[in-house]
């Protein structure tokens, strides 16, 4: 498989050859839907708290006599059924959200998910990428010279003078390799890699 190849411009300048494995899979969107639901599904915290009934506050009272109002016969006001009782499953911290993806599952959806953006054009290669100062006006208008829409820049170091350059671009983000997540590739435009991070990329999926 080829990749673009682009100048410090951002000019398509040649081709570069790039691992069959990884970028020349057969689009699986079963597997990609199972990948980036599951990242996301990992990346939540159970922070929320519900009472069941012996938790809220209440009178242990019957509330009413058992028979002759014609009402439903009730206990305690925390049933679930009156307004302001606990709730039947409540939420808890210890709730486990996370779904499990082998590994091999997880990089065949990754290297999925490179290939058709490999067929949709929307991934190139550039031999090295940085700004002489920390400045987002600099990284913006180095960015604006390669084309529109948002972009996920893959480096192979980290860069601070990036980092910090691209703080308040909202359609921007910066990684390296190995933080480069499935949500990350599905959700911006374009993806631009180094060539050297490149090669880090069809080491650890290949």
């Amino acid at each position: 498989m080829e990749l673009k190849l682009l100048d410090a411009q951002g000019q398509a300048a040649s081709r570069i050859d790039a691992f069959d494995t990884v970028f020349a899979r057969e689009f699986n969107e079963p597997l990609i839907h199972q990948v980036v639901v599951a990242y996301q599904a990992n990346a939540r915290s159970a922070n929320r708290k519900q009472k069941d009934r012996g938790e809220v506050r209440h009178s242990t009272k019957k509330p009413f006599k058992q028979k002759g109002t014609g009402r439903a016969r009730a206990g305690m006001t925390s049933s679930p059924l009156w307004r302001g009782g606990g709730r039947i499953f409540p939420s808890t911290p210890d709730e486990n959200f996370s779904h499990k993806v082998n590994r091999k599952m997880y990089r065949a959806g990754m290297c999925s998910i490179l290939s058709q953006l490999a067929r949709e054009d929307r991934v190139a290669v550039i031999d090295g990428f940085s700004v002489d100062a920390p400045k987002t006006k600099l990284l913006a208008a180095k960015l604006k010279a390669m084309g529109d829409g948002s972009v996920l820049l893959i480096t192979d170091t980290f860069d601070e003078n990036l980092h910090l350059a691209s703080r308040n671009l909202r359609n921007v983000m910066i990684v390296e390799p190995r933080h480069a997540d499935p949500v990350s590739l599905v959700r911006y435009d374009k993806v631009l890699i180094t060539r050297a991070a490149l090669a880090q990329v069809q080491e650890m999926l290949a």
